[in-house]
Parts: structure tokens; C-alpha cells; sequence
């Protein structure tokens, strides 16, 4: 029973910072979110919990969706394009560890997402502010 309060206090909490979130704390959230994921999918395939495994992969593969999808080829160049192929990639690789039932694949998406969450921890606050900067600008200039 006292879980349940936990888990209900950790939702009100993650609703509260979605809420208040800058896009930038958006993507990190969501990265975290697909880690955590990943990490419950690795649990459910020790336990044999094959329902549990498919619905954390399922949301794994649903955020991963949403980080590829809402990225800006067209401004933003090389570096989206090469992260668009990345996402791809590691969706893919999440189609293959659900048939296989792997651990090792699990990992290796794990290890490819962590590095990217890490370097968007690493933007400095003025970067930030000139990228919302020319995102409001863009914004006007379409209206």
C-alpha cells in the first residue's frame, strides 16, 4: 500500500516538472524516461515477465519515436540528421531485442543513449537561451 502512495507522489512530481519544463528539460526528461524504461525491460526479461518486458519496450520505443520525430532537419543540419539515424537505429535494435528476449541488445541502446544524454547535460545555459532566442524569432517571422 505504501508503494502505491510513492508511486502516485513520484507522478504528481513528474507532472510538476513537465509542466514547468523549458524544452530543454523536456528532452532530458524524456531521455530519462527512456532509460528508465529500458532498465525495467531488462528486469522483465530476467523475471520472464514478457507482458511487463513489452510495455516497457513499447514506451521506450514510443519516446525514442518522439526524440527522432521532433527533431528539425531542416535547420538543423548534420547533427540532426545523424541523431535522426541514430534514433532509427536504436529502434530498430529494440524490435530485435523484443524478439530475441536480449540483454546484450538492451544494453547496447542503453549505451548509445546514455552518451546523448550526457552531452545535453552539457549545454550551457547562454547556448539554451539563443537557441529559444531563434526558435521565437522563427515562430514570429511565420505568422
Amino acid at each position: 500500500m505504501a508503494l502505491k502512495g510513492i508511486n502516485a507522489y513520484k507522478k504528481g512530481n513528474l507532472k510538476q516538472d513537465i509542466s514547468q519544463a523549458d524544452p530543454h528539460r523536456l528532452t532530458l526528461l524524456l531521455m530519462q524516461g527512456a532509460l528508465d524504461k529500458l532498465a525495467y525491460t531488462k528486469g522483465c526479461i530476467e523475471r520472464k515477465d514478457f507482458a511487463g518486458k513489452s510495455e516497457n519496450l513499447s514506451r521506450a520505443s514510443a519516446i525514442l519515436m518522439n526524440l527522432r520525430d521532433t527533431l528539425d532537419l531542416s535547420t538543423e543540419g548534420e547533427v540532426a540528421g545523424n541523431l535522426f539515424d541514430l534514433y532509427e537505429y536504436m529502434l530498430q535494435r529494440l524490435i530485435d531485442a523484443n524478439v530475441q528476449n536480449s540483454l546484450k541488445i538492451i544494453d547496447e541502446v542503453i549505451s548509445l543513449l546514455s552518451p546523448i544524454k550526457a552531452a545535453w547535460l552539457q549545454i550551457p545555459e547562454s547556448a539554451k537561451q539563443e537557441a529559444y532566442e531563434m526558435q521565437r524569432q522563427k515562430r514570429q517571422a511565420a505568422v
